[in-house]
């Protein structure tokens, strides 16, 4: 099958082209890019004149593991979902089980860390399953330090992971805080042993804990110089908060000392996970310079009202997603702090996009559009729309083809290494596979809220995943599922 798209203004990171031209994908490959390309009898021709057209983005990091959630996230123009930050275990059921119900996007997984931990320390088989993920975060008999024979035990785990194709490591290390560095250090020398990056979620800062181990984000530097492993500083700006300039300037430090250090942001000011988190305790937000209000349930919409609620939802259900609000979006100098972020030399966006929750228990729909009263992070609906938004329309900061090298090439190249499948992602020249997004550069825009999160981003004409179309002339194709899994090779 060959479609033929023509006329458009083509982006390719890969090689800095930024031009009108055609382009022509065949049976899921970019064979030909060119002005005037001819079509053949049967070719599927789209006129796409006015529009931008590039490498579908690649999301590092997303949680969604659902056709609910990934639909979202098509419509926000992501062609690859990958869930590097957390990661699933065991690796194999959770490929398997995404295989067998089908996927709109390509998909893939990281080794967990906190479930190898999990099991080795606390005795709790992993399920590949989020939501029971989410549940042992708040569990804290896996959060000490372990002994030399555990330490030994969960890494096996993890080196076993990897061996079985997973994409990295997923490190939520800010989930255990207190933890012996030296087990960071140990991951970190395991992963550059077996050619795979890191994708961690760092402990707290030094300003935020002043007991803490060691600093968080100068600890990923510092681990990273001195194993020579690839190493990814997830969501900087939800981790950094206030400290964002220092954190950043830290960061540059490390790079520019050799540091294989690579960093992701997002464009909001409020970030979720699971009420148990360590993080969310009374304690630790006083730390932040927070207060319980700052948390919001995100099923119920309940904003907590005093530290005694707190505890009471933390003990009563410690998986229950909330969301906490780290900085405030109607602040300009606090929006500056998130445009820093975005701006950061080399920053690729990622969403840390969440499943979508609906009042009777389910995370999963197959609807289109979805059924309404589904709670979630707008970050699922809107991260790459907004972010075009802000640094491209609104800011200027970024030109077209910068935007496309941080949503798209940046990310594609993070995977070279673990996983040789990535070679041909974020990029549009010939023989790139054909993930592609049309979109149109007047329109594109979020329109999710934090009151209303599955509202579709806007602006996305066309998503093509392996050269099938998923999103047309801006509507979602329901009958879509190309999705192919995306998986480490071990040295």
């Amino acid at each position: 099958m060959r479609t033929l798209l023509r006329g458009g203004r083509v982006i390719d990171p890969a090689t800095g082209f930024d031009g009108t031209a055609d382009v022509l994908v065949t049976d899921g490959v970019v064979t030909a890019v060119g002005e005037g390309l001819t079509a053949e009898p049967g070719d599927v021709e789209i006129d796409v004149t006015g529009l931008v057209v590039g490498p579908g983005f690649i999301d590092l990091h997303s949680h969604v593991h659902t056709i609910a959630g990934q639909r979202l996230q098509a419509m926000d123009g992501v062609t690859t979902a990958l869930d590097l930050e957390a990661g699933l275990m065991p690796i194999e059921r959770a490929y398997a089980e995404a295989a067998a119900a089908g996927r709109p996007l390509h998909y893939g997984f990281s080794a967990s860390w906190g479930a190898a931990r999990a099991q080795v320390l606390a005795g709790i088989e992993p399920d590949a399953g989020f939501d029971s993920g989410l549940a042992v975060l708040g569990n804290p008999s896996w959060q000490r330090s372990s002994s030399p024979k555990e330490l030994a035990a969960w890494l096996s785990l993890v080196d076993g992971e990897l061996a079985a194709g997973a994409l990295g490591v997923g490190v939520l290390l800010g989930y255990a805080p207190d933890t012996d560095p030296g087990e960071f250090l140990a991951l970190a020398r395991l992963a550059k042993e077996a050619g795979a990056p890191t994708y961690t979620h760092v402990r707290e800062l030094v300003e935020v804990n002043p007991e803490t181990p060691v600093d968080g984000s100068a600890e990923i530097a510092i681990v990273a110089g001195e194993t020579g492993a690839a190493m990814h500083h997830c969501h900087v700006n939800s981790t950094s908060g206030h400290q964002i300039e220092r954190v950043l300037a830290a960061l540059e430090a490390g790079r520019s000392a050799g540091s294989r250090v690579t960093v992701e942001a997002y464009p909001y000011g409020a970030g979720s996970t699971g009420i148990g988190a360590a993080f969310l305790s009374p304690e630790r937000l006083k730390m932040k310079g927070l207060s319980p209000s700052s948390v919001i349930m995100l099923e119920t919409g309940e904003r907590i009202s005093d530290e005694g609620r707190l505890l009471q939802v933390r003990a009563a259900d410690p998986g229950a997603p909330c969301i906490l609000e780290f900085l405030d979006e109607t602040s300009p100098h606090d929006l500056g702090l998130l445009h820093q972020a975005l701006a950061f030399p080399d920053a690729i966006v990622a969403s840390d996009a969440l499943p979508v929750y609906w009042k009777n228990g389910t995370s999963e729909s197959t609807e289109w559009p979805l059924p309404p009263g589904g709670a979630t992070h707008p970050r699922t609906s809107g991260t790459y729309a907004k972010t075009l938004r802000l640094m491209v329309r609104e800011s200027k900061a970024w030109t077209w083809l910068e935007a496309f090298r941080r949503c798209s090439y940046l990310p594609a190249r993070v995977l070279d290494e673990v996983a040789p499948g990535a070679l041909a992602k974020g990029r549009l020249n010939v023989g790139a596979d054909a993930d592609i997004v049309v979109l149109d550069p007047h329109a594109i825009t979020d329109a999710a809220t934090y009151f209303d999160p599955t509202r579709p981003s806007v602006g996305v004409r066309h998503l093509f995943v392996s050269g099938v179309p998923v999103v047309t002339d801006g509507n979602l194709r329901t009958d879509a599922f190309p999705g192919k899994p995306l998986r480490g090779e071990p040295r």
